[in-house]
């Protein structure tokens, strides 16, 4: 333990963001950093605890408890306190091949299990986390290291996202050459092309790829497998194969008027402007721009959060965004959320506190249910038909179930809508071709643990697997799906 007090003596602390109304003018990260006095005695506040649950990586009511990776966060607080930065970064890179990407983007389930949360305020592991690697890159401490010896087995990963980008790193370090296939004109999947570069700027993914080609990992992008290479000419040249393909069938909605101009899917907006911004700084106008329009986000999660954030740096004229849930408590519900699960409360996200700044109010609208869509005489959507919604328990079937409120009807002007309901599983062309098992939510079947599907040399990891997840995941799935190729094609494995 760092200090045996530092839990009561320090109170938690954030680095500042840049001011809301400043960085909507521009796509850089919006994060800044706190000084390594300010990051020792966060590191202090760590009570080292006899069972560490910030590291479990468990999934308890729904929702993940932990770090997926067990990074060993007690271990470098402790060496941050004590000023041992080079340590700190090579105990991070024992779990985490990509703390550059978690530092920024995960949802920090650690801290949401952290036992001083019990009492206080948690420790900021994610701040820390991120200021490790940072510091490692800065310091010239992160340099490539490539395999001494090649085992002479040849690997193909299908997708360069944090899956399939973790697999192909430890496959390497094992001395297998491995080659990555892209159908994306740029590596990184959906740290790429799925979020956007105010949370992750895209100079942070291309350094990784630039390190990882440097110890010998191949990339292949602007190449889909199924179409521009089959599926069985991959097992046949390979000595095994690894499905890092993602969750990227994304979910519709059967709402009438979905057919009108203006209504698009989520993915679809989002990654035209990260293009358009990576291709030309947004001047060939490839995009789907919100510039003046009334803009309505159907789905609370993440990837709606990031469509806010998106239009308001177009400079829409007014942004909302639709939730089916009802608005989360100010603070943790003891007897139905409690420790260590990750707190269900009401937090403003990023994009939520910018468009707050510039428009004077959350944007999100709870329990709200999106009736129809209307349109005016050129097809063109113009506005939502919704109602209020309330979550019951079905006196039949015992489940729960949304149950509308009459005379809570509403109608919304909208010139752009974006649909961000989540997806429904990876896309079939590969999985057809091999004749692959799926499971009942149409993922890969592959078992946990063994990550081996029904076609022999061919294994699947990522939420080509699990569903749709965190970054954190894919980076674990990846990791272990590695350690089962590895013991595959040579009997046994060392990787951790």
């Amino acid at each position: 333990m760092s200090t045996p007090t530092g839990f009561m003596e320090y109170q938690r602390e954030l680095p500042a963001d840049r001011d809301p109304l400043e960085r909507i003018k521009d796509w850089e990260e919006f994060h800044k950093h706190l000084s390594d006095d300010q990051l020792k005695t966060q590191g202090a506040r760590c009570m080292d605890c006899g069972t560490p649950y910030c590291h479990t990586g468990m999934e308890l009511a729904g929702s993940v408890s932990g770090c997926p990776v067990n990074n060993l966060i007690p271990e470098w607080n402790n060496l941050i306190y004590r000023g041992l930065w080079r340590e700190a970064l090579e105990r991070l890179h024992k779990t985490n091949n990509f703390p550059e990407f978690t530092g920024r983007v995960c949802p920090a389930p650690c801290e949401g299990s952290c036992t001083v949360g019990l009492i206080g305020d948690a420790v900021t592991i994610k701040t820390i986390e991120q200021a490790i690697i940072d510091r490692g890159f800065d310091e010239g401490w992160v340099v490539p290291q490539p395999p001494k010896v090649r085992t002479g087995k040849r690997v193909a990963v299908v997708g360069s996202g944090p899956a399939g980008m973790a697999t192909a790193a430890q496959l390497n370090k094992a001395g297998h050459t491995v080659t990555v296939y892209e159908r994306a004109d740029r590596i990184g999947g959906l740290l790429t092309y799925g979020i956007p570069t105010m949370k992750l700027d895209k100079g942070v993914v291309q350094r990784r790829v630039d390190l990882m080609e440097a110890e010998g990992v191949e990339f292949i992008t602007n190449t889909e497998i199924g179409k521009d290479v089959t599926a069985q000419q991959l097992v046949e040249d390979f000595d095994a194969v690894v499905l890092c393909g993602g969750s990227t069938k994304a979910r519709e909605v059967e709402i009438e008027g979905r057919e009108l101009n203006g209504i698009h899917l989520a993915m679809d907006y989002l990654n035209g402007t990260i293009k358009s911004y990576l291709d030309s700084g947004l001047a060939d106008g490839n995009y789907i721009s919100a510039k003046d329009k009334d803009v309505i986000v159907i789905g609370g999660g993440d990837t709606g959060t990031d469509c806010v954030a998106t239009a308001l740096r177009h400079g829409c004229k007014s942004v909302t965004q639709f939730g089916t849930v009802g608005k989360a408590p100010l603070v943790r519900d003891a007897v139905n959320n409690p420790w260590p699960q990750f707190p269900n409360v009401y937090t403003l996200d990023y994009a939520q506190e910018e468009a707050k700044a510039l428009f004077g109010a959350d944007p999100r609208a709870f329990s709200v249910l999106t009736k129809k869509f209307v349109g005016d005489e050129h097809g063109n959507v113009k506005e939502l038909h919704t109602v209020q919604i309330e979550r019951i328990v079905d006196p039949e079937t015992g489940r729960k179930i949304y149950k509308e409120i009459p005379g809570t009807e509403k109608v919304w002007p909208a010139d752009l809508v974006m649909i961000a309901v989540g997806f429904e599983g990876p896309e079939n062309t590969i999985i057809n071709q091999l004749g692959l098992d799926q499971d009942r939510r149409t993922n890969v079947k592959a078992d946990y643990g063994k990550y081996t599907t029904n076609v022999d040399k061919v294994f699947a990891a990522g939420d080509m697997r699990r569903g749709q997840s965190l970054v954190v995941w894919a980076i674990n799935e990846g990791r272990e799906a590695a350690r089962e190729v590895d013991k595959y094609l040579m009997g046994s494995t060392m990787l951790p």
